[in-house]
């Protein structure tokens, strides 16, 4: 477990040089990344038409969507210092289980093999970091976004301001916050998995 008190607070400590930090929130239609450059975007399976859909292509062309929207996400995280991905919602609903399940590993293999460090936060780990709370609404989380930090233009999608707080937490926990954040918040870092050494431990 991390020692809070270990974790620089003053924003203004923060060096000039900081890390390239990429948050992650995979999905099967928009992925959400977030770099610490300042932007955020989404990346996602792009259909036909719309009863296009991953999860209800023959088995050989899902398999080739998915591949293209692993190189997709791949190409946009680029070579960040390190990634902080979310790791999979075990209670969520809903179909393309499956293939959520595979693009999730996929991307963390992508990551891996190109000795990326990676980061794994939960979803509640990272409600707790946006609002204090380890039980949000979407809906809190994009407002927390725009108000703790508003550099990063979310246009109020979800999956862009999930991205954005992961992304803030990994600077955060390497000594780089954008804003102070309350204790009550920072405890989400204690919780969550990260690499060894990325802090030069």
């Amino acid at each position: 477990m991390t020692d809070l008190s270990t974790l620089p607070t003053d924003p203004g400590l923060m060096p000039a040089a900081a890390p390239v930090v990429i948050g992650l929130d995979t999905s099967l239609t928009a992925t959400g990344i977030a770099s610490s450059t300042g932007w955020c975007d989404t990346v996602g399976y792009k259909p036909r038409h719309k009863s296009d859909s991953i999860t209800t292509q023959p088995h050989e062309q899902r398999l080739r969507s998915l591949l293209a929207l692993l190189g997709d996400i791949i190409l946009a995280v680029g070579r960040p210092g390190l990634v902080v991905l979310e790791s999979p919602s075990l209670r969520s609903l809903g179909g393309g289980g499956h293939e959520r399940a595979w693009l999730w590993w996929e991307v963390y293999r992508g990551l891996t093999v190109r000795d990326i460090p990676v980061a794994l936060m939960s979803p509640s780990q990272r409600m707790m970091y946006a609002t204090g709370k380890g039980s949000a609404t979407k809906s809190a989380v994009v407002d927390a976004v725009a108000r703790r930090w508003p550099d990063w233009s979310t246009g109020g999608d979800d999956n862009q301001a999930d991205a954005v707080v992961l992304m803030a937490a990994g600077l955060d926990y390497l000594g780089y916050p954008v804003v102070p954040m309350p204790a009550a918040n920072r405890a989400a870092l204690t919780k969550s998995v990260w690499p060894e050494g990325v802090r030069g431990d």
